[in-house]
């Protein structure tokens, strides 16, 4: 069946930063590819193009597929360990589901009409074809289109490689309606308003194409330089800069690589001394970064904070760098072969060490900041940034475990990280850093006793429960051993949480009373709020239904004071559900509303519990076609994510509401309009709900 239409259709295409030219023939030809097949690869050399011909694509065609497109950026990706995880957060899957995300991600496109463009490939390329065989094999709706400096090998696969721009010819007299002069002139023009090609620097710029083999990233090199000297003057420097100067290393590729690397080697000699260092620093950038990241990291050592813009600005007029808003400030990345020439400048400088633990530092400092994010007005701006900047703290974490002595620092990373882990379903990520840390860092410190409950807390939600019980137990005895009153208080909650899913309620309910106590005694924040919550729900499971109102109202008031509105959604729902077993139906479908009213959309499960209450209300006002729908509204997120792990607790009340709506509409009607609220996308589904419930 077909999946739910998308508001924008468009997908998550970035804004075009300059005008496209050309490539007619080229776009018409890969979308009458992907009309006829489903999976369509550009390959091509680097510089020529294929990342802005696929975007360009997908845009002419988000219209032809109900579900838009969906780009998916894998340059800054070096671990095909997290390829599914990328791709499953780019097409918006709602959850995470223990160590299935392949089959998750599958059964989620699987009714989808939804054009993917996986762009650069090349590093990753066994990685891809695995994935891309199995989600066409799984999702009939489904196209395809990859960019990759070679093909995927995949059965069915359509390859079209890109070629340069074609070059005006000697003979073909004046060059003006070329693309490549184009290209040159338009650029040019961006450069220096006013700038022109003349009667007299058509044969130059014609040239100047000529010696730049038509490709595209080249080309805009040279154009900016126009800013600096004249066409003959660009023209000259060019003939000058022979592809020797690339050492043996650039013999042995293709000519037109080696004119690609030429070109960036020109336009690197061409820049001030504080660039190129600004140049090969920037090369350790994952993903992106902006001026304080810059900052940070790339200054001294021949280049003053206060020049850091200034340069930045430079490397941008020079097309080195683009530049794009993110916010309130501006957002800077390289295309992929200028960051590998920085990055091989900055290897060859021997300074790439020390400018890597700068850039380690730096995001080990963002990631303890979304530690204080929590329980505050800044949560969304936290979990924004940190989204933001997700690939430095990988590349972060990868510098940690790849260089002797630094994994202590990759364990306190990765703990600082806990919250986002555990509230943007990162569980499986979160668990594989912190096994490797673990592993290399066995000495006892109070860093190894967080990340051994954080780890644990993350394999209860991943339902390993051996694990987790394992972990806890390794944690107790450390903080014991180091009178590591924090990390016992965690364990001792982690131990309630262990036995709440255990079904050892009572037992359950004493350890995090036991947690609560000693983390009131730290002022751990956190610590209490996330105890409340379990507390609310276990003395509701247990009958105890004023204790479970007073612990669910302080959780409320702490968030609602903070201003927190990523924890105050989190409350809203917990105490929706928890008043809902202590009998309260008005007050659970209220908490249960405002949830979904103020929800930021981070934590699928708590929605799906929302949903589910609100279900269980309209069966209750016998509203039973209201009830339907919004059992398959629940449904459709419940499918995609790890086993609920409250809703064995909750199975009575949804198996009473089923019976009961089946019962009245018949299995036929019940089903039509399960299905109807299945097909809904999250937005869709929340805008039904409130509706329907008020």
């Amino acid at each position: 069946m077909a999946g739910s239409h998308s508001a924008h259709p468009a997908g998550n295409l970035p804004v075009d930063l300059t005008s496209f030219v050309g490539r007619g023939h080229e776009i018409s030809m890969v979308k009458r590819l992907i009309r006829h097949h489903r999976l369509v690869t550009v390959t091509g050399g680097p510089g020529v193009g294929k990342t802005r011909l696929a975007e360009r694509v997908a845009r002419q065609s988000a219209g032809s597929f109900a579900d838009g497109v969906r780009l998916v950026e894998l340059a800054a990706l070096k671990d095909a360990r997290f390829l599914t995880q990328t791709v499953g957060d780019a097409v918006g899957v709602p959850g995470e589901s223990g160590s299935a995300a392949r089959d998750v991600l599958a059964r989620f496109l699987a009714e989808k009409n939804l054009l993917l463009v996986l762009d650069n490939c090349e590093h990753l390329v066994d990685s891809c074809a695995l994935l891309a065989a199995d989600l066409l094999q799984a999702a009939p709706g489904l196209r395809i289109l990859a960019t990759s400096r070679q093909p995927l090998h995949v059965g069915g696969e359509w390859l079209m490689e890109l070629p340069p721009l074609p070059v005006p010819q000697e003979e073909d007299g004046p060059p003006g309606r070329n693309d490549a002069v184009r290209l040159f002139t338009e650029r040019a023009t961006a450069a220096l308003p006013g700038f022109a090609v003349t009667a007299a620097s058509r044969a130059e710029v014609a040239e100047i194409c000529r010696r730049l083999d038509g490709i595209p990233l080249a080309i805009e090199l040279a154009a900016v330089r126009v800013r600096a000297m004249p066409v003959e003057a660009i023209l000259a420097r060019l003939g000058e800069h022979s592809l020797q100067a690339l050492g043996a290393g650039a013999q042995m590729t293709t000519p037109r690589l080696q004119t690609m690397r030429a070109a960036i080697d020109w336009s690197f000699h061409l820049c001030s001394k504080a660039e190129q260092r600004l140049w090969m620093r920037a090369s350790v950038f994952s993903g992106g970064f902006d001026i304080g990241d810059a900052e940070q990291v790339c200054s001294g050592d021949g280049i003053d904070d206060v020049e850091v813009l200034t340069l930045l600005d430079g490397l941008v007029d020079k097309s080195v760098l683009t530049s794009s808003p993110a916010g309130p400030v501006a957002r800077y990345r390289m295309l992929e072969p200028i960051r590998e020439y920085g990055a091989e400048r900055l290897t060859r400088s021997g300074q790439a060490r020390a400018v890597r633990t700068r850039h380690r530092d730096h995001f080990a400092e963002v990631a303890r900041q979304s530690e204080r994010w929590f329980l505050s007005s800044e949560e969304l701006e936290g979990f924004d940034r940190l989204g933001l900047d997700y690939s430095n703290v990988r590349s972060a974490l990868e510098f940690c475990v790849s260089e002797p002595g630094q994994a202590g620092d990759g364990l306190r990373i990765a703990c600082s990280l806990w919250q986002y882990w555990t509230t943007a379903v990162g569980h499986r990520e979160g668990r594989y850093w912190l096994d490797r840390t673990l592993s290399l860092a066995p000495e006892p410190s109070p860093a190894r006793a967080n990340a051994l409950w954080v780890n644990a807390w993350l394999a209860l939600l991943m339902a390993e429960w051996d694990t987790a019980r394992s972990l806890t137990d390794q944690c107790l005895a450390l903080a014991e051993r180091l009178g590591d009153e924090s990390a016992w208080a965690h364990a001792t909650m982690l131990r309630g949480m262990h036995t709440f899913f255990c079904d050892d309620l009572h037992r359950a309910v004493a350890f995090f009373e036991d947690a609560l106590t000693r983390l009131r005694a730290l002022d751990d924040r956190a610590g209490v709020w996330m105890t409340l919550r379990f507390l609310t729900y276990g003395t509701a499971l247990l009958g105890e239904t004023e204790r479970s109102r007073v612990f669910g109202e302080e959780c409320l008031d702490m968030s609602a004071r903070a201003g927190a509105p990523v924890t105050y959604a989190r409350s809203l729902g917990l105490c929706g559900v928890a008043h809902w077993l202590i009998g309260d139906r008005e007050r659970a479908t209220w908490l249960a509303r405002e949830r979904l009213r103020v929800s930021p959309h981070i934590d699928g499960w708590g929605i799906a519990h929302c949903l589910e209450v609100l279900a269980w209300d309209a069966a209750a006002r016998h509203d039973f076609e209201g009830a339907a729908r919004l059992l398959g509204c629940a449904h459709s997120i419940w499918r995609f994510t790890a086993a609920p792990l409250t809703q064995r607790h909750l199975a009575a009340d949804h198996r009473l509401c089923e019976q009961r709506t089946r019962a009245a509409l018949g299995e036929e009607t019940f089903g039509k309009l399960f299905d109807e609220g299945v097909r809904l996308s999250i937005d869709q589904a929340l805008t039904y709900a409130l509706a329907e419930s008020t």
